[in-house]
This record gives C-alpha cells, sequence and structure tokens, in this order.
C-alpha cells in the first residue's frame, strides 16, 4: 500500500454495497502510511442517502488516523447530489 490509495466505486453505489465498501477501505484505513484515500467516482451513475452515509463513517473513521478523503470524477447527476448533500464541506473535490 502506498500514501495514496484510490477507492472506485461501482456504478450503483447503495446500502447494497456497504460490506464490500467497508472491507475495501478498512485496510486502508488502517494502513500507518496512508495519508490520502481517494474516492472514484468516475463509474458512479446512481448513489443513495446510504452512500452518503457511508461517505461520512469513513471520513470521521479516516480523520480519527489523520488520512485525508478527497472525491475525484463526479459528474452529471451524481456529482449534483453531493453537492446538494454540502459534501463539499467534508470532501475536497479534485
Amino acid at each position: 500500500m502506498s500514501d495514496i490509495e484510490t477507492l472506485r466505486l461501482p456504478s450503483r453505489f447503495d446500502y447494497s454495497y456497504h460490506r464490500q465498501f467497508s472491507e475495501l477501505y478498512n485496510p486502508v484505513v488502517e494502513n500507518a502510511q496512508c495519508t490520502q484515500i481517494i474516492l472514484d467516482f468516475s463509474q458512479v451513475e446512481y448513489l443513495d442517502s446510504s452512500a452518503l452515509g457511508m461517505m461520512v463513517l469513513l471520513q470521521k473513521k479516516a480523520a480519527g488516523n489523520a488520512i485525508k478523503v478527497k472525491i475525484k470524477g463526479a459528474r452529471g447527476a451524481t456529482d449534483e447530489i453531493l453537492k446538494m448533500a454540502n459534501m463539499q464541506k467534508i470532501f475536497e473535490f479534485i
């Protein structure tokens, strides 16, 4: 693992992805070398409120380990939903 880890999200980011998402990010958050996590939204076409909650939970765990979480590649309706939910106040969009 490196100091920057990119997590690629599925086209449908909803509650059905919860277990996979936590299995994906837990080792990264626990990695002492990691300083930044990039959530790659380039494939996401749909997300719901549970996805937003999962992102906030990831942010809290990452912040506890001094890891910054950033969002990359959000577009269209996905980008609009993230911004309506004020995610730009929690995450840096790159």
